[in-house]
């Protein structure tokens, strides 16, 4: 059993605030990376607990470079660091299936915890065939482009919501945390978060042949909307036509194309 994790940072256990991501850098070192790499340890644990034989995790957040290495569970390899050649560096068709690990919701979600989609300062949104979409639906659509199909989803209740709503009722989700509003929630402490995570991760194998790679008809249909207008000014596109000073669509003839967006 051959399992990717792809990791982003915010729908980590013991994080409610941009700033431990990134924002405020003493937040982001002594906080925002240590939390994450908590949650990956766990999760690659119950991964080994439940049979995986092979796991690689791939760096997700933002610009990459946010794992610790001295902290890296030994029972896995790790993709990281900047300059990365693609979206899920390491993925291929040979993965039985992948795990997304401290994810959120997708912009303007009321209850979401630090929701956004690519960018909270430029408050994106995006469209795919129509259907309004966040990273959820975005790793999970590189993912399947590989026929490798997501069989769990961890972050806020909303989150969860979201990654079933899109991938079905037959993944196993983990909640760690409840939002209230973008930035405020309670909160479940870190160790016992992992302790759900690591059984999730166990139990999630399980169900790898009931589980689906994530696809939509091609070619994909793309819309951006910008939603600040400083960033709409200075945003720029490598695919896409401007349509407006807030909106950007593109012809997506991969899954793989829709980051060059």
């Amino acid at each position: 059993m051959k399992v990717y994790v792809a990791t982003d940072m915010e729908g980590a256990s013991g994080i409610c605030r941009f700033d431990q991501c990134g924002r405020n850098p003493e937040l982001y070192e002594k906080e925002g990376r240590p939390l994450l790499m908590g949650d990956v340890n766990a999760v690659v644990q119950g991964l080994l607990d439940g049979g995986a034989d092979e796991i690689l995790v791939g760096d997700g957040h933002s610009g990459g470079a946010n794992f610790i290495p001295q902290m890296m569970h030994p029972g896995a390899k790790y993709f990281t660091g900047i300059e990365r050649p693609g979206p899920a560096g390491g993925l291929d068709a040979t993965f039985d299936c992948a795990v997304l690990l401290a994810y959120h919701a997708m912009n303007g979600t009321p209850t979401g915890m630090m929701h956004h989609t690519q960018s909270s300062l430029a408050e994106t949104k995006y469209w795919y065939n129509g259907i309004e979409s966040g990273e959820i639906v975005q790793s999970s659509l590189i993912i399947g482009h590989h026929g490798v199909p997501v069989v769990m989803v961890t972050g806020d209740e909303a989150t969860c919501d979201e990654a079933r709503r899109f991938l079905g009722d037959e993944i196993v989700t983990v909640a760690v945390k409840r939002g209230l509003s973008r930035q405020c929630g309670i909160l479940i402490p870190p160790e016992r978060a992992h302790e759900m995570l690591r059984e999730g991760a166990a139990e999630c194998l399980k169900r790898v042949d009931r589980c689906r790679p994530f696809t939509m008809e091609l070619p994909i249909e793309g819309k951006m909307v910008v939603q600040t207008d400083e960033y709409a000014e200075k945003r720029g596109c490598n695919l896409g036509t401007k349509i407006d000073e807030h909106t950007w669509v593109a012809t997506f003839e991969s899954a793989l194309d829709i980051y060059k967006f």
